[in-house]
C-alpha cells in the first residue's frame, strides 16, 4: 500500500499526476476583481492550481527550464508546456504552445537549444528547439514512444527508455510487430509462467523498459537508436514509477550506469536493485557494480568525475528502508558509507561545483528540507527547511534553485545561497488564483503517543475561523502506512478543500510515519492496528484539547490506501467514535489481500512473511475480523484499475456495511488506479466525500 512514499518523482513521479486550469498569466485587473471578493476554497480551486515541475538549470547557470502542466476540463485531461525564467525571477515565458504535450526539456551543452519529449507527432518522440529562432525540429522517429530523456555531459548523445521486447533487443520493429500482433489476435487470453501478472495499473505483457543511446545530431530524424540492455530482462528505470533519475552518463559519455532488478522469477518479493554498467555503443552486456541484495539507486557522478555517489538501503525486502549515501571512488572504486550516522533518509542527489559537497532533499519533522552533506565526513547541514519539495539545482553565482510548496501554496521556484540565505522567490505562476479564495490557517503540534513517544500532527483551520464558534472535523489519516501528512500542497487529499467546506482538519503523523527517525518508521511492522491506532485516538483526543473550538462531537475519520485499511480497522476497534468514515482504496482482509496484490515484498515485510509462514501476522489486526462490531456509516471509494489494493477489498466493505444494515454509499471508478486522476474524477471525489461528510457529521439532510 505504500505508494504514498513514491518520490514524487515521485515526484520525479510527482508532477505527473498534478492537475490545473486557465493560463498561467492573469491580467492585473482580472486578478484585483478576483482578489477583491475571495471565496472559500474548493475542489475547482484545487485543480486550478497549474504546477510546476522538473526544473533544469542552464549550463550558464543563468535560466531555469521547467514543465508546467495546465488542465482541460472540457477535454478531462491535461497537457504539458515548457517555460522558462531567469534564476533573478525575470523574462518568465512560455517556449511551447503544442495543443499536445511538450515536457522533459532538458538544456543542449552549449544553451542556445533544448531537447524535450512531445506527444505531437502522435506519439512521444524527441523534438530540439533553438532559441535563435524558428519552430521545434523532430529528432526521433520511432516505432515506440520514448521516455526518461538525457544527454550525455558533451551534448554528444541522447539517453532514454523505450518498452521493448527483450527478444527484439534494438530491432524496434520487431517490438512494433509483436504488439500488432497481439492486437490482431482474435483471442483474448493471456498466458503467464511467471509474476508479476500486472503491476499497479497495467497488465504485463513481456516489455521492459530499456535504455537506449543515439546521436544528438544528424541531418534527418532517427529511426534507429542502441539498445544497451540487450536480452536484458529487467526495467531501467523501474515500473511503475523509476524516473531519469535512476541512471547516468559517465563523465567520458563512453556508458550509463543504471539500477535495476535483475532477479528473474523473484521479481514480484524482492527489493534487490544493483547498479550496472553498459558501454553506449551496446557492445557489451550489462556488467554489474553492486552486489547489496538491498535497494541501490540514483547514480550521480562529481564534477570531476572521479567519484559516483548513489542510495543504498540495508535491509532486503523493505521499500522502506533508510537510504544512506554511499560514494566511489570512480566506476569499480572502494565503496564509503557516507551518511550512515544522520537518521534521515535522503531523496534526491546534487554535487556542488567543487565537489566538497553533496546537496539532499529529505523529509524532516513534518516538513520537507535541503541538507548540505560534507564530501568527505556525511556531516548534514540544514540548508533550507519548510516547505522544500527537492528539485535542487545550482545556479550562476554559487546558489541554489529548488521548488517550494506548502500547506498554502502549490509548488513555485526559488533561489537562495549556499548556505541557505537570502532566499528568494523567483516564479509567482499561481499568486493570482491564491488570492481569489481563502485559506484555512495550519499549525503543527505535538502530543504524547504509543509507548510515551513525541508524535506530531497538522491541524488546519476552517476557512473564516471564529474561535467562538464549534465546529466540525475532518480526520485525515494518510496511506503508505510509511508516509506523511506533512507541510506540502497535496493533490489529492489536501486538507484546505476541507477547511473551505467549513471543517476543522486534523492529520496525524503516527508510528509509521517518516521524516521522524527509522526506529519511529520501522515501529510499524508487525502492528498495523496497533501503536498506530493509539497515536490516533491520543492525536485526536490532544486536538480537541488544545483546540476547543473543535467540536469533539462531530468527527468524520478518512483515509487511502493504509488509511482506507486504518478505516476499516476504525471500524471494529473504535466503533463509537465517529459520526461517519470514508474508506478508499483499503483492504479488509489483510489474508486475501497478500494473494491478490502485486508487490509481495510489502505485505511480507509488513506481517512478517508469507500468510502461510506466518498466519498470526495477518490475523493480528485484521479488520475482517472485527465487522461484528460495525455501526458507522460508511463510504467506499475505489478504483477498478488498482492492482495495488484491488478493488474486491472495496466492494468486500460495502458488502459487509450493505448486510449489516449500516447506511453506506460505494463510489466506483472503473477508470482509475490507486489513486483518482482524471479531473472531472477528481470534482466527483470531493464533491461525495464532502457531500457524505455534510450529511452525517453536520448532519445536513442531502
Amino acid at each position: 500500500m505504500r505508494p504514498e512514499r513514491v518520490r514524487q518523482v515521485l515526484f520525479s513521479f510527482t508532477g505527473l499526476f498534478a492537475f490545473a486550469i486557465a493560463t498561467a498569466l492573469a491580467s492585473p485587473a482580472s486578478a484585483a476583481a478576483a482578489a477583491a471578493d475571495p471565496h472559500p476554497f474548493t475542489v475547482h480551486d484545487l485543480l486550478a492550481m497549474q504546477r510546476i515541475s522538473d526544473p533544469q538549470v542552464s549550463p550558464d547557470g543563468k535560466q531555469v527550464l521547467f514543465t508546467l502542466r495546465t488542465t482541460d476540463l472540457d477535454a478531462n485531461a491535461g497537457r504539458n508546456d515548457l517555460w522558462l525564467v531567469g534564476v533573478d525571477g525575470s523574462g518568465l515565458r512560455q517556449i511551447t504552445t503544442h495543443k499536445s504535450g511538450d515536457f522533459n526539456g532538458r538544456w543542449a551543452a552549449d544553451g542556445r537549444s533544448i531537447y524535450f519529449l512531445s506527444t505531437r507527432s502522435g506519439s512521444s518522440q524527441v523534438f530540439r528547439l533553438a532559441f535563435d529562432g524558428g519552430e521545434a525540429v523532430q529528432v526521433t522517429d520511432l516505432p515506440v514512444d520514448v521516455s526518461n530523456l538525457e544527454l550525455s555531459p558533451d551534448g554528444k548523445l541522447l539517453g532514454f527508455s523505450l518498452e521493448v521486447f527483450p527478444a527484439c533487443g534494438a530491432d524496434l520493429a520487431c517490438t512494433k510487430k509483436r504488439l500488432d500482433e497481439n492486437d490482431a489476435r482474435k483471442a483474448s487470453g493471456k498466458i503467464y509462467d511467471s509474476l508479476f501478472m500486472r503491476h499497479w495499473d497495467t497488465w504485463m505483457d513481456g516489455r521492459r523498459n530499456h535504455l537506449f543511446v543515439m546521436p544528438a545530431g544528424g541531418p534527418a530524424m532517427a529511426t534507429t537508436a542502441i539498445d544497451i540492455m540487450p536480452g536484458f530482462d529487467a526495467d531501467a528505470p523501474s515500473k511503475p514509477f523509476g524516473g531519469a533519475e535512476e541512471f547516468t552518463f559517465t563523465p567520458d559519455g563512453k556508458g550509463l550506469v543504471y539500477s535495476a532488478r535483475n532477479v528473474g522469477k523473484s521479481e514480484a518479493w524482492s527489493t534487490n536493485f544493483d547498479l550496472f554498467y553498459s558501454p553506449v555503443d551496446g557492445s557489451a552486456a550489462p556488467r554489474q557494480l553492486t552486489t547489496n541484495p538491498a535497494w541501490d539507486t540514483q547514480p550521480n557522478f562529481s564534477p570531476d568525475g572521479k567519484q559516483l555517489v548513489y542510495m543504498k538501503m540495508a535491509r532486503p525486502g523493505f521499500e522502506a528502508d533508510r537510504f544512506v549515501l554511499v560514494v566511489r571512488d570512480g566506476i569499480d572504486g572502494v565503496d564509503r558509507v557516507l551518511t550512515q550516522g544522520w537518521d534521515r533518509s535522503p531523496e534526491e542527489i546534487v554535487w556542488s561545483a567543487d565537489g566538497k559537497t553533496i546537496y539532499v532533499a529529505a523529509q524532516d519533522v513534518g516538513q520537507k528540507a535541503i541538507f548540505a552533506i560534507d564530501a568527505s565526513t556525511g556531516a548534514p547541514r540544514t540548508i533550507v527547511g519548510a516547505g522544500t519539495n527537492g528539485s535542487i539545482g545550482l545556479a550562476a553565482g554559487g546558489r541554489l534553485i529548488y521548488g517550494k510548496n506548502h500547506l498554502k501554496s502549490p509548488t513555485e521556484l526559488w533561489t537562495a545561497q549556499l548556505d541557505g540565505t537570502d532566499e528568494k522567490r523567483i516564479t509567482r505562476i499561481n499568486d493570482e488564483r491564491l488570492a481569489a479564495v481563502k485559506l484555512g490557517e495550519p499549525e503543527q503540534m505535538s502530543f504524547r503517543g504509543a509507548g510515551g513517544d513525541m508524535v506530531f500532527a497538522y491541524i488546519m483551520k476552517p476557512v473564516d475561523f471564529d474561535p467562538a464558534k464549534k465546529y466540525p472535523v475532518a480526520f485525515l489519516i494518510h496511506g503508505g502506512p510509511q508516509g506523511s501528512f506533512g507541510n506540502d500542497f497535496h493533490y489529492r487529499w489536501n486538507p484546505q478543500t476541507y477547511a473551505g467546506r467549513g471543517y476543522a482538519a486534523v492529520m496525524v503523523d503516527f508510528h509509521g510515519s517518516t521524516g521522524y527517525g527509522q526506529a519511529f518508521t520501522d515501529a510499524i511492522r508487525g502492528d498495523w492496528g496497533g501503536k498506530p491506532l493509539e497515536d490516533l485516538q491520543k492525536g485526536l483526543d490532544a486536538a480537541l484539547k488544545a483546540y476547543p473550538w473543535m467540536d469533539g462531537s462531530r468527527v468524520g475519520a478518512l483515509g487511502a490506501s493504509y488509511g482506507g485499511y486504518m478505516i476499516n480497522w476504525i471500524a471494529g476497534a473504535w466503533p463509537d467514535r465517529f459520526k461517519a468514515l470514508v474508506s478508499h482504496d483499503g483492504n479488509l482482509d489483510e489474508r486475501f489481500a497478500y494473494y491478490a496484490t502485486e508487490e509481495l515484498w510489502f505485505p511480507e515485510w509488513e506481517h512478517g512473511g508469507t500468510p502461510w509462514e506466518n498466519p498470526a501476522g495477518y490475523s493480528k489486526h485484521n479488520p475482517v475480523d472485527l465487522v461484528k462490531n460495525w455501526k458507522t456509516p460508511v463510504l467506499v471509494v475505489h478504483g477498478g484499475l488498482d492492482y495495488r489494493v484491488v478493488d474486491t477489498g472495496g466492494i468486500a466493505t460495502f458488502t459487509a456495511a450493505q448486510r449489516k444494515g449500516i447506511p453506506s454509499k460505494m463510489l466506483y471508478f472503473p477508470d482509475e488506479n490507486h489513486w483518482v486522476l482524471k479531473p472531472q474524477n477528481s470534482i466527483l471525489w470531493h464533491d461525495t466525500v464532502l457531500d457524505w461528510l455534510d450529511q452525517w457529521v453536520k448532519g445536513e439532510k442531502k
